[in-house]
């Protein structure tokens, strides 16, 4: 078991130095002797977990799928903490910083840079289609159209706010957004439910936090 923890952490932090060295010179400029450089491990160590500089960025890229949530019994309820859990992580994740580069960047030549998009849309919908079975959206919402105006709109406000201001407001910018969309999807008796609060990401972090952790007691106690 501890050589299993050992490889996980070992690829962990091979993956941190990779997204950090994408989001810093993007795909073309980023060699694996960069990512060896902030490692200060062998070029063999990294090899074994990770055959090429390629697998390495699409691991990199794949990791927005990752991005982890609470079950909520209002949907849309979830679907905010969804966005401002990601929100909150860009600002501090050096993979998914990695990612978001990766995804943007023309010139991610080999790479699937529909992958994250997509893998968005899809969780968007599948949160929206449950909140449509529970009555929680107005009669005129189309699913499909709605995730995919969610994610194309998200990624043009973390775009701006990276400029501006290097994502330090970007939580901000994202509720902006949701008080601006909720209203014209949600049904009225579930708007005013909503919380879209200053501190609603970081109680949502927390509450990950928590959770992680009873997980791993748990795991332990086994």
């Amino acid at each position: 078991m501890a050589t299993q923890e050992r490889g996980l952490a070992t690829r962990r932090m091979i993956l941190e130095a990779a997204g950090a060295v994408f989001s810093e010179r993007g795909y073309s400029a980023a060699t694996v002797s960069d990512v060896l450089k902030r490692l200060g491990l062998t070029r063999g160590a990294v090899y074994f977990h990770f055959a090429s500089k390629e697998e390495l960025a699409r691991t990199v890229l794949a990791s927005q799928a990752d991005i982890p949530t609470v079950v909520r019994d209002i949907k849309l309820q979830e679907l905010i903490d969804l966005g401002l859990v990601f929100a909150c992580q860009l600002t501090r994740d050096p993979v998914l910083q990695g990612s978001v580069r990766l995804s943007l960047e023309l010139d991610s030549v080999g790479l699937d840079r529909k992958l994250p998009f997509r893998s968005w849309v899809d969780r968007n919908q599948e949160i929206l289609e449950q909140a449509r079975a529970q009555g929680e959206l107005r009669p005129h919402v189309d699913l499909k159209e709605t995730a995919e105006l969610l994610c194309s709109c998200f990624t043009g406000v973390q775009l701006f706010s990276q400029v501006m201001t290097g994502w330090a407001d970007l939580e901000t910018r994202i509720r902006a957004l949701l008080k601006h969309v909720l209203p014209n999807i949600a049904e009225p008796s579930v708007l005013v439910q909503l919380d879209l609060s200053a501190d609603r990401g970081l109680k949502v972090g927390a509450e990950l936090s928590a959770l992680a952790e009873a997980r791993e007691a748990e795991e332990n106690d086994r």
